[in-house]
């Protein structure tokens, strides 16, 4: 009777555990992860805007104080870099690997004089750019990515209806462009 019941506990675990395996790597096989979806959005190296509920547009950004745009690129040609400035009350970036890991974060109190300057690049890549930093990256902050593509999150606080022509204009001008796009 002991070995039965003992059969029947193991026989319950292991398939509460193959339910949370199957659960949590379901969008991964449907295709529906984050990194796909972002992927889906339009041409690599450029931020998208997320509309907000009210809006027509897809895909759809559920906070209405924030404003969100998503940037899919890939390091393996060269550094991306993520520049942004304007007149917003708050700011965040969030930079993630293709399975949606988040790689790195900062906001605008982290930054250098309120606005975003950010070099994506790979651990070779950051090796090559700090034997000789370039002046134009002097002041940019430098992260460093292991796999070869991901996707930055760039978000800014909308607190009242005045302040959204300056944040549609903030993510409007960002730009996740290649380093050698810019010299």
């Amino acid at each position: 009777m002991r070995s039965f019941v003992y059969a029947i506990a193991i026989g319950l675990v292991g398939a509460a555990l193959l339910h949370i395996v199957i659960i949590l790597s379901l969008p991964s096989f449907t295709g529906r992860d984050a990194y796909t979806r972002v992927q889906a959005f339009g041409e690599p190296n450029r931020f998208f805007p997320l509309a907000n509920a009210g809006d027509t547009l897809a895909p759809i950004n559920d906070d209405p104080a924030m404003k969100t745009a998503v940037c899919a690129f890939s390091v393996e040609s060269g550094p991306i870099r993520l520049f942004a400035g304007g007149d917003v009350p708050f700011w965040s970036l969030a930079v993630y690997d293709s399975a949606s890991n988040e790689v790195f974060s900062m906001n605008d109190r982290t930054s250098v004089d309120g606005d975003l300057d950010t070099l994506v690049a790979t651990p070779i890549q950051l090796i090559a750019i700090r034997k000789a930093v370039p002046a134009e990256l002097e002041q940019s902050i430098l992260v460093e990515m292991r796999g070869d593509e991901g996707y930055a999150v760039l978000r800014t606080f909308v607190p009242t209806e005045s302040r959204h022509e300056a944040a549609t204009a903030f993510l409007a001008d960002a730009s996740c462009e290649p380093l050698a796009a810019e010299q």
